[in-house]
């Protein structure tokens, strides 16, 4: 009789324990570069604002698109999209969610100057119905609103009117706010402080309208750049979780007992743009404008070696701009361009750009060891007929060059995020710039056939036919070489091995609303 009641109090304790709040301890690999889910289209930086503020619809487990602040839609004409909005949610200040603060939102994040609107591209103009009912108005059939919204996140209206708000952040231009650094969301975690580059906190909302899956009640994250602190961190416990654990430390965390670590190659393709401006940042006559040069940029690259030295063989050669997931992708695409350094000086010889100097700029912190990725390019581009120089340092000292059209060749990321699908690169990197399109065509370039085929996808509501449309485009980007693809990158998250749930989708945002720590 005692072992049985010995081994039912056991088991009753254990469930407690189970069931108990607890501290996540996020040691990023970099911060977040503000709490205005608008002032830059920064996929991190969105992915973790993604725990305080929400959208009409969102991604579930799955990737599939799921009801959000958003409860039911339809398409009341063809270019007019009715929602029918939750009832009952309350935003972190008690106001209520209602009609105003989408139309707010929206108003926002389409403003002219907002670093965002190239997010919601087909964005007429909003109309309150009722207060739970709006009408989005688009400027003609549109395929991808959904996918469009599921990161335009909601503010309370009032909040933006009474912090003089109502007009958006811009990080590039170093334009702050006050949602730069108060939050007002309706989401799952609230904020309960924040100091840039040193620790942002999250405590659980416990007047979320959504049923919690997780027990995490307060989540620290802290930014960790240098690589070997982060381990470190893993290692003594002070921190129990990152999104980012280096390629090269990952057996040596694998065979710790108290942590587990999950693997996976994710849908971001880091890639090399071009300036396609008359002239360079220096005032010398641009030589990147001559197809030559750029394809010797790529016969100097052994990505080989860089996917097994740099990336530790963790990472997916790519030929193609986007990931084989994303809707688009053709396996004639994936092409590599083989390593010849050879063939490299012969056509910068042909296009009278031998020893060609330029500056390459990289970031330090945005992508899977960018440092030691970016020192290899430049030295197997000296070995090929280029003179080099690199310039690193972190996002916040490049984005003003890379958005200001400031440098000769840049490195960048892309995942299609958040809309999952090939036209998310085309409108916001490929097309030529202008109010909607192009906010990420940081090089200047324009091709008109090119923007052809983007527009007409933009509103072809057969799927087959749309996709059709853009992997002729992407094909087109390919043989003009306007983006040069590297690789897509590795993603490793560490954990302590308490942590017994937590999704780890392909797109590599945490969502810890569904992380359950067994403590």
């Amino acid at each position: 009789m005692l072992k049985k009641l010995t081994l039912a109090a056991f088991m009753a304790a254990a469930l407690s324990t189970a069931g108990q709040a607890a501290t996540l301890k996020w040691g990023a690999s970099r911060d977040i570069y503000s709490l205005d889910p608008y002032s830059y289209g920064d996929s991190y930086t969105l992915a973790f604002l993604n725990h305080v503020y929400e959208g009409l619809v969102r991604y579930d487990a799955n990737l599939k698109i799921e009801p959000a602040l958003a409860a039911s839609w339809e398409n009341v004409a063809d270019n007019v999209w009715r929602f029918h909005l939750r009832q009952g949610v309350k935003f972190h200040n008690g106001a209520e969610f209602t009609a105003d603060d989408v139309i707010a939102s929206l108003t926002r994040v389409s403003d002219p100057v907002s670093p965002l609107r190239g997010n919601l591209p087909a964005y007429k103009s909003a109309k309150k119905v009722d207060d739970y009912t709006i009408d989005i108005e688009l400027v003609g059939p549109y395929p991808l609103l959904l996918n469009d919204l599921t990161n335009i996140h909601i503010f309370d209206a009032t909040w933006l009117k009474d912090n003089n708000s109502e007009k958006p952040t811009d990080v590039g231009k170093k334009i702050e706010g006050y949602a730069t650094y108060n939050t007002n969301g309706t989401g799952p975690y609230k904020l309960e402080s924040r100091v840039p580059d040193s620790k942002t906190v999250l405590v659980k909302n416990s007047d979320w309208w959504d049923k919690s899956q997780s027990n995490i009640d307060r989540i620290e994250f802290t930014p960790i750049t240098s690589a070997a602190t982060r381990v470190a961190a893993l290692l003594s416990g002070e921190i129990n979780f990152t999104e980012n654990a280096p390629a090269q430390d990952l057996p040596r965390l694998v065979a710790q007992p108290e942590l587990k670590v999950m693997e996976r190659t994710d849908l971001r393709t880091v890639m090399v743009g071009f300036n396609r401006k008359p002239k360079l940042a220096n005032g010398t006559d641009n030589k990147f404008n001559d197809l030559r040069v750029r394809q010797a940029f790529a016969y100097a690259l052994d990505k080989e070696l860089i996917q097994k030295r740099v990336m530790r063989g963790k990472s997916r050669t790519a030929g193609a701009i986007i990931a084989p997931e994303i809707p688009g992708y053709s396996e004639a695409l994936d092409t590599v361009v083989p390593f010849d350094p050879d063939m490299s000086k012969k056509l910068l010889a042909e296009a009278g750009a031998s020893d060609l100097p330029f500056t390459l700029v990289c970031t330090n912190e945005a992508y899977v060891n960018e440092e030691e990725l970016c020192q290899g390019i430049v030295n197997m581009l000296s070995r090929a007929g280029f003179k080099p120089q690199l310039d690193i340092a972190p996002t916040a000292a490049q984005a003003p060059k890379r958005t200001g059209g400031l440098s000769d060749a840049y490195l960048i990321g892309w995942a299609n995020e958040p809309m999952l699908d090939s036209y998310s690169i085309l409108l916001q990197m490929i097309e030529t710039k202008s109010d909607k399109a192009g906010v990420f065509n940081w090089g200047g370039w324009s091709y008109p056939e090119i923007d052809k085929l983007i527009i007409q996808a933009s509103t072809e509501m057969d799927r087959t036919k749309r996709l059709e449309l853009q992997t002729k485009a992407l094909q087109m980007a390919k043989d003009e070489m306007i983006m040069l693809p590297l690789h897509q990158q590795p993603m490793a998250w560490v954990m302590s091995k308490k942590i017994d749930r937590i999704a780890q989708l392909a797109d590599n945002k945490p969502r810890h609303w569904l992380t359950n720590y067994a403590e």
